[in-house]
C-alpha cells in the first residue's frame, strides 16, 4: 500500500511510499485524509514521514496537464488534506525525508514541528517556476508559517532551498541526519502526547487556528473557480 498506517502506544505514524517520488494522486490523499481521521480518533498525535529521498515531490502532473477541471480536481484534494492537518485536533509532526516541492512542500506548512533530511535535498514552492500559480490557500498557509523575510522569494520567486536554508525561511524546524529522521520525528511526538493535555490543545487549535482555517477554506473556493496551469510542453 502507498500510505501506510501504525499506532504505536499514542503516536500515529503515516508513511506515503509509493516507491517513487510520492506523488500527491487521488488515491493518496484519500488514504491521507482516512488515516488521519483514524489518527485523531485513536492517538494523541501524529507523524507523517515520507520514503528515503522523498516526501513528496507534489502533485501528479500527469492529471494536472489533462485539463483545467481535472487540475482543480486535484488540487482540491491535496488542499484538503493540507488543511485537515492544520485543523487537526492533535499534534502533527512531520518527517521529511528528501525532498519536499510544491504540494510537498505545501504539507509541511500545515504541520506543527517539521523535521528534515540533511543531504543534496530541495525543498519549496516552485509552482511559478513551472507553470502554476501558488494557490490562495497555500499562501495563506506560507504567511502563517514562514518567515516574514523569506515568503517573496519562496513564494513569487520560485526559491528553491537546502534543507538548512529550508530552517531559516521556515519550511523546516531542524535538521538531522537521514537515519535520524523519523525517530527524532517521533521523539517529538511522543513528547507532545505525554506533556499535552488534548482537550485544551483541541479548544486552543481552535482559538488559535479557527478563523484562520474558514479563511482558507473561503480561499481555496476561489482557487478553484481560477487555478490554471501552464506547463511547458517539450
Amino acid at each position: 500500500m502507498t500510505v501506510t498506517y501504525e499506532l504505536r502506544d499514542r503516536v500515529a505514524i503515516i508513511t506515503i511510499d509509493d516507491g517513487k517520488a510520492n506523488i500527491v494522486t487521488h488515491d493518496i490523499a484519500a488514504a491521507l485524509s482516512h488515516s488521519l481521521n483514524k489518527a485523531e480518533s485513536e492517538a494523541s498525535t501524529v507523524v507523517l514521514a515520507g520514503r528515503p529521498g522523498r516526501f513528496s515531490a507534489g502533485f501528479d502532473l500527469s492529471v494536472m496537464t489533462s485539463g483545467t477541471e481535472a487540475a482543480r480536481g486535484l488540487l482540491k484534494a491535496g488542499a484538503d488534506v493540507a488543511l485537515q492537518i492544520h485543523g487537526l485536533r492533535i499534534p502533527v509532526v512531520i518527517a521529511s525525508t528528501g525532498h519536499a516541492l510544491a504540494m510537498g512542500a505545501i504539507l509541511l506548512l500545515a504541520a506543527d514541528i517539521r523535521v528534515g533530511a540533511e543531504g543534496n535535498y530541495k525543498i519549496g514552492l516552485n509552482e511559478v517556476a513551472i507553470g502554476m500559480p501558488v494557490p490562495r490557500f497555500a499562501i495563506a498557509l506560507a504567511r502563517a508559517t514562514l518567515a516574514t523575510t523569506s515568503l517573496n522569494a519562496a513564494i513569487n520567486l520560485a526559491t528553491i532551498y537546502n534543507p538548512t536554508g529550508a530552517v531559516s525561511a521556515g519550511y523546516y524546524d531542524e535538521v538531522v541526519a537521514e537515519d535520524a529522521v523519523l525517530d527524532t520525528a517521533i521523539a517529538h511526538a511522543t513528547d507532545f502526547a505525554e506533556r499535552l493535555r488534548a482537550e485544551p490543545f483541541a479548544l486552543t487549535r481552535q482559538y488559535l487556528r479557527g478563523a484562520q482555517l474558514k479563511a482558507m477554506y473561503a480561499d481555496l473556493q476561489i482557487d478553484l473557480t481560477t487555478f490554471t496551469v501552464d506547463l511547458p510542453t517539450d
